[in-house]
């Protein structure tokens, strides 16, 4: 597939799967944020590997968990919102980022002065 295509379809289902995050957040997790930082699509199609970050999460392994346990809704919901753009959607596989928790903990260490991260 075209590369241009593709970039265009992964900004296309990060921005969707950004707006059924939203929903099931307000929907099943009150007072969570749930975003879509990444979406990696195969040159086949088949595959999706969807990068999700949560703020603020205590337990981030229960909801990513709840996640891929409800992966055919959110597949359906995802369908349902690209009307048919596709002729199969790729099976999505959906895992945690942890850039934001890296970088909250950068700051922390520089605010703090602590031990430098770099020797």
């Amino acid at each position: 597939m075209d590369s241009s295509r593709l970039d265009k379809l992964e900004r296309q289902v990060q921005k969707d799967l950004a707006e059924i995050f939203r929903e099931l957040a307000q929907e099943q997790f009150r007072g969570v944020v749930l975003t879509v930082s990444r979406v990696r699509i195969s040159a086949d199609l088949s595959i999706g590997r969807v990068n999700i970050s949560m703020f603020p999460v205590k337990d981030k392994d229960a909801i990513l968990s709840w996640v891929k346990e409800h992966g055919n809704l959110i597949k359906d919901r995802l369908v349902r919102k690209m009307k048919g753009s596709l002729r199969k959607m790729p099976d999505l596989y959906y895992y945690l980022d942890e850039t934001i928790d890296a970088e909250a903990e950068i700051d922390r260490i520089l605010k703090q002065g602590g031990d430098s991260p770099i020797k």
